[in-house]
């Protein structure tokens, strides 16, 4: 019998990010133009995504039938397991049969033949044993650390590292709250183009399209897809909306109802904000600075600005982190910093097992020298917005706070004062834009808004 092109596919997914060669949206990207069937697609993605978020649980029932630790295997044979244990014990609707043969299939394939034998035996036992393989169990005291832990890394698949860490920053209850919103399905979310389009008229298009939509808790032009395909079956309603996360899109508030003239978005791809601020400008004719480091970048920026018809963007090729070519004559700049995304584990699973504790202290020091750099394009009496889609502190608030000590002539705003629209619950006791899973139902987005005093340097 022929190999299943979901699950060749869903293995090459696996093997390019497991072994480090590829993110989880770029390995699905690659396989989409030689896997012509959508619901083969479909599959495909859906096992790709499901193991990355599932990664540890289902590493932890191999072991248990496998017998030998999983640095034993070979990289191919794991990530054979690892998809086909996944269709086993969360795909209901895929037979057992037909998942084992083509894992055998697979081996063979990837000129493992010496291991089918191995492979078969496994996912049969994992096949019939389902119901036996147990994970660790939830604590009855949250406060046994030990315990709690297990749960928290093994049963519900995060790292050790950050499992910890949440836990003593948090307690078990949001904790575990927190890891099971990242074990959810992300609704796609859109922002309407209001370049193009009012709400009103993008959701009337696109339920011409058979897509039907919720409306955001939080962000004025927020909609959640409930049902349907706006992306390929967009039709008339094709450029009257932009995929954005509803988190992002509040960042995006944080420029201020009237953003003024000029504003510069310095870490601007793909677009999404940039978009937006052009539309908050377009009002009084004001022009966005679109900004990024590399070509592939700037070609995602290019790529938004013209499906948005965002005639008011310039691009510029630039490094944040190096002195920027601009004077001191931006109402706003906006610091979307390079991050470690673990705000984000939701709808990146595979950022979970690609990231260390001791990068934070790397990643936030290139984005403080990013702030610097950046200040220094702020007119007087002009905004500075810093945001990350990252959860941990380190990135998010040490970061301004080092910035405010380093640099004179700033001082910090509350973001209740900044625009209308911005909800009060989602601002934080510091007056920063700060969403949390386990309160809002939203990644985890920061955002800072400072100001420049009038007549001063930095």
């Amino acid at each position: 019998m022929r190999l299943s092109a979901a699950r060749l596919a869903a293995y090459q997914i696996e093997s390019a990010v497991s072994g480090g060669r590829s993110d989880l949206p770029s390995a699905i990207a690659i396989t989409r133009p030689w896997v012509p069937d959508e619901r083969d697609r479909a599959l495909a993605s859906e096992i790709a995504i499901g193991v990355q978020r599932w990664r540890r649980a289902l590493d932890y029932r191999i072991v248990a039938v496998c017998a030998r630790p999983l640095d034993k295997l070979d990289a191919e044979i794991l990530a054979i397991l690892r998809i086909s244990a996944y269709q086993l014990l969360y795909l209901s609707r895929v037979p057992a049969s037909a998942v084992v043969d083509d894992a055998v299939r697979l081996a063979r394939r990837a000129r493992k033949s010496s291991a089918a034998g191995l492979v078969n035996g496994v996912l049969r036992a994992i096949s019939r044993r389902r119901n036996q393989l147990g994970l660790p169990p939830r604590p009855v005291r949250p406060d046994d650390r030990a315990a709690a832990l297990q749960y928290l890394g093994i049963t519900l698949s995060h790292p050790d590292w950050l499992a910890a860490r949440w836990y003593d920053r948090m307690g078990f209850t949001r904790t575990e709250q927190w890891m099971q919103f990242n074990n959810r399905r992300a609704q796609l979310a859109l922002r309407v183009n209001r370049l193009k389009a009012s709400p009103a008229e993008m959701e009337e298009a696109l339920t011409a399209c058979g897509v039907r939509l919720g409306r955001g808790r939080y962000a004025p032009d927020a909609f959640l897809v409930e049902s349907g395909h706006p992306l390929r079956d967009a039709g008339s309603a094709e450029g009257s909306f932009v995929v954005q996360d509803e988190a992002s899109q509040l960042v995006t508030l944080l420029a201020g109802e009237d953003p003024g003239v000029r504003l510069l978005d310095a870490c601007a791809s793909p677009g999404g904000k940039a978009t937006a601020f052009a539309q908050a400008l377009a009002r009084r004719g004001g022009m966005v600075v679109a900004c990024d480091v590399r070509d592939q970048r700037m070609a995602l920026l290019r790529r938004a600005v013209r499906s948005t018809h965002a005639w008011n963007v310039r691009l510029v090729q630039a490094d944040v982190s190096r002195s920027l070519p601009f004077a001191s004559v931006f109402s706003c700049v906006v610091v979307d910093a390079p991050c470690s995304g673990l705000g984000t584990l939701r709808r990146d699973p595979d950022i979970r097992w690609s990231r260390q504790e001791r990068q934070l202290a790397v990643l936030a020091a290139r984005q403080g020298l990013m702030l610097r750099c950046a200040a220094a394009a702020v007119a007087p009496g002009g905004r500075l917005v810093y945001a990350t889609c990252s959860s941990e502190p380190e990135e998010n608030e040490h970061v301004v706070l080092g910035f405010l000590r380093e640099v004179s002539g700033f001082r910090p705003v509350d973001a209740r004062t900044v625009h209308p629209a911005l909800p009060p619950a989602v601002i934080d006791a510091r007056g920063n834009l700060r969403t949390e899973p386990d309160r809002h139902g939203l990644e985890a987005f920061f955002g800072a808004v400072l100001e420049r005093t009038e007549g001063t340097g930095t």
